[in-house]
């Protein structure tokens, strides 16, 4: 309940901007709310995934201490808001988040910023693999659902870079369901057995990667990863931390423990929980909590004075 209070503060702090076009303002009002609440936690924390470098990010940067300083020493990724622009714009998905496990198990993304990752549900073990053509995999787990390839839909962000992905995944007669931003919520949902995505795949950020495998791990989801350097710089960078960029990543890869927590708030409605809302003199949020020890998942409103939030 203290990560929730803390994702909670960021997405009534952010909501303020919806649909007001300043995407730098909102995260900056998140960042700010998310930092005040996470130093009255009781751990030991360290950002492993937050804003950037310390000179670019004063706060919640990578490296930053969080908590008391007392308890469970962990390692913390945080996404004050994960879809600022969607916040900007007013428009679905945008998410408060904070993902916890014990420290030295995150994998650290900062050698090379993007990554090709590939979700499902548990059902999609030994059945497919990133490494495959697309139409294979979702022929391979529309079998293993017992489902007609054309039930199918697959969750990719919209992006050029993804066209003939999804021209490819369409050709199969499964559907696609296309992204303005926020691939963390693409791929909770296809690892979620109440949700109508089967599966999420394509390139995004390596940090979302890292943030997503958190969750579908509370989920006993399915999920794999291929580093992709957009420059030769980062290719030098990541084979000198020792990382084979061509080598799949696991979710055990991703995130070593089995002690995770994943937390999100709504900051706008969308497909996983609903967004900040004002109901008299009082604003309602919903947040989902995700622990892999139990796999357990609930589902958290909260009403809050508004007067307090003034």
């Amino acid at each position: 309940m203290e990560l929730v209070r803390a994702t909670e503060a960021a997405a009534i702090r952010a909501s303020h901007y919806v649909g007001k076009g300043d995407k730098n303002a909102a995260d900056g009002a998140a960042v700010d709310a998310m930092r005040a609440f996470l130093s009255t936690v009781s751990f030991d924390g360290i950002v492993v995934i937050g804003e950037g470098e310390k000179d670019e990010a004063p706060m919640l940067y990578n490296g930053e201490r969080v908590g008391d300083g007392h308890g469970p020493r962990c390692d913390i990724a945080v996404d004050p808001i994960d879809g600022t622009s969607l916040t900007a714009a007013g428009r679905l998905d945008a998410l408060s988040m904070i993902a916890v496990a014990d420290r030295g198990s995150m994998f650290d993304p900062s050698a090379v910023f993007y990554m090709e990752k590939l979700v499902a549900g548990p059902e999609a073990r030994g059945v497919i693999d990133i490494r495959q053509p697309i139409g294979e995999n979702i022929r391979a787990l529309a079998s293993a659902k017992g489902m007609p390839v054309g039930d199918m839909r697959v969750a990719v962000l919209d992006r050029p870079r993804h066209a003939e992905l999804i021209q490819a995944i369409r050709a199969t007669g499964a559907g696609t369901e296309l992204l303005l931003d926020g691939d963390v919520a693409g791929a909770i949902n296809a690892a979620r057995e109440d949700s109508r995505v089967d599966m999420c795949i394509g390139v995004g950020g390596t940090p979302e990667g890292v943030i997503s495998a958190c969750a579908v791990k509370a989920l006993s989801g399915f999920i794999q990863g291929v580093l992709r350097p957009s420059s030769d710089l980062e290719r030098a960078r990541a084979e000198s931390q020792g990382l084979d960029v061509d080598a799949v990543l696991e979710s055990g890869d991703l995130v070593r423990s089995d002690n995770v927590y994943f937390v999100a708030t709504g900051v706008t409605s969308g497909s996983l929980v609903r967004g900040v809302e004002r109901v008299g003199g009082r604003i309602r949020t919903e947040s989902i909590v995700l622990r892999s020890q139990s796999q357990t998942v609930r589902r958290v409103t909260g009403d809050h004075l508004a007067d307090r939030w003034a």
